[in-house]
């Protein structure tokens, strides 16, 4: 990605919040780079140097600032200027791919060559593949130094990195530790202002399954599984901060990075708001709604089967009536955790139960079996476009239009799905459901964000 000199130079000197987390700046002099909103004194000019990404400077041999830290600046949105095949193998590197697995393999799962693949990503983020996976570990690993008591031994498997050896070997010196007791993993989460937190919570409230999910005032909490592991998470926005608190309990530390990104895609805080708006404040159809609420946000899901059998409930009936219905579900082939909660259930958990006592027509029981063995049998591609996901939820008996889009929406993140025939968007709208797809062309490519602003309630 090019960046223009200029533009970052007056954004350092103003230290412009703006840019924060869109470049870094290698100090020649001093050998660290920084966010641009870092307090130290502003470097001369001639010594600094403009990296499109955190990895773009760690491979030019610059140390992470201790007073700015570039581990806490807000996430870059993939979406930006990324092509597609870059933003899936960056989502699979930042749940841990590269952490035991090779490029060749990361390039094979999203449909390139290796070479091919590192030549994407040296022109989006100035680094390698290995090297955005060893940024991850490293800025990973400052973070739960700085914000954990966890010891040193459990923080080096958290982060990704294979030996104690290798971590202090990318690490270097060891600053002092967050004194403190025990095991508790509670991390800061940064985000870009501003954040509807009000609308997203009451999006989850009325939509929470009950055993998994439990949404208060002011925070979020549920079960997950990872790669096999549980878990479970509470996550609530820090006051006077644009972060978040996300306490959790794992039972392997090994899949922390996969809940970490898991966490920023569940509540989307690495969206742009303000190129949101530029893409979306030109129509008049959601002026009134992007002024009242300019923090809306898209909500997602823990993972795709999950967002498709929720998707598949709620269906022609109301949100309540879809998570009532989810959560006797739940009860009925949701593991049961330790301390009384419920897991969402896995395909083949649901496969192994009787559906026929829970009230569903036939037609919605045969779509949740359809959907459970398509992704028991991986014939869903998970990690291709988004295209072919929702070509492939479609061709599951029972799961049209609406229902893709939906899951494309929540699970995938795609901030240009727009689900057809939707009643909701079109009494808000005020015309057919031909007129609101003409109009949404214009929204592109942030229909996701335009269906979530006329299906949000305006503020009383």
């Amino acid at each position: 990605m090019k960046l223009d000199a200029t533009i970052c130079w007056e954004a350092l000197k103003a230290r412009d919040a703006r840019f924060d987390g869109r470049f870094f700046t290698g100090v020649v002099s001093t050998g660290i780079f920084c966010r641009p909103v870092c307090p130290a004194r502003t470097p001369l000019q001639r010594n600094c140097r403009f990296y499109p990404s955190a990895a773009a400077a760690l491979s030019e041999g610059f140390r992470p600032c201790l007073r700015c830290r570039p581990e806490t600046a807000p996430g870059s949105s993939p979406w930006n200027g990324t092509s597609a095949a870059a933003r899936r193998a960056l989502r699979l590197i930042e749940e841990g791919a590269l952490d035991g697995g090779s490029v060749a393999g990361l390039a094979a799962r999203v449909g390139l060559g290796e070479r091919q693949l590192r030549r994407i990503f040296l022109d989006t983020f100035g680094a390698t593949p290995v090297a955005v996976a060893q940024t991850r570990r490293v800025l990973l690993a400052r973070k739960l130094l700085r914000e954990t008591a966890l010891p040193t031994a459990d923080v080096s498997a958290a982060a990704g990195f294979g030996s104690l050896r290798r971590f202090r070997e990318a690490l270097g010196p060891l600053d002092r530790r967050k004194a403190g007791e025990g095991k508790a993993i509670r991390l800061r989460l940064a985000y870009r202002p501003p954040y509807d937190w009000p609308a997203m919570l009451d999006f989850f409230r009325v939509r929470a399954v009950a055993g998994v999910e439990e949404v208060s005032e002011d925070s979020y909490a549920r079960t997950f599984r990872v790669g096999g592991v549980q878990g479970r998470l509470r996550l609530r926005p820090v006051a006077g901060e644009h972060s978040v608190e996300v306490e959790m309990a794992l039972e392997s530390l090994t899949a922390l990075p996969r809940v970490v990104a898991g966490v920023r895609r569940l509540f989307d805080l690495d969206a742009d708001p303000l190129a949101i708006a530029d893409g979306l404040q030109s129509h008049p159809a959601l002026a009134e709604r992007l002024a009242a609420r300019p923090g809306l946000r898209l909500p997602g899901a823990w993972d795709a089967f999950e967002m498709s059998v929720r998707a598949t409930l709620e269906q022609q009936v109301t949100p309540k009536g879809a998570a009532t219905l989810t959560s006797r579900l739940v009860a009925l082939a949701g593991p049961a955790t330790p301390d009384g909660e419920r897991l969402f259930p896995t395909a083949e958990e649901l496969l192994g139960v009787d559906l026929s006592g829970m009230g569903l027509t036939g037609a919605r029981r045969r779509a949740l079996a359809g959907l459970a063995e398509a992704f028991e049998a991986e014939r869903i591609p998970l990690d291709g476009p988004v295209e072919a996901i929702r070509e492939a939820l479609e061709g599951v008996s029972g799961v049209g239009p609406w229902t893709s889009h939906y899951i494309a929406l929540r699970a995938c993140g795609d901030p240009d799905a727009f689900p057809p025939k939707d009643l909701g968007l079109r009494r808000v709208f005020g015309g057919s459901d031909a007129e609101l797809l003409q109009a949404a062309e214009a929204w592109r490519p942030w229909r996701a964000y335009a269906a979530m602003h006329l299906w949000t309630p305006l503020p009383l």
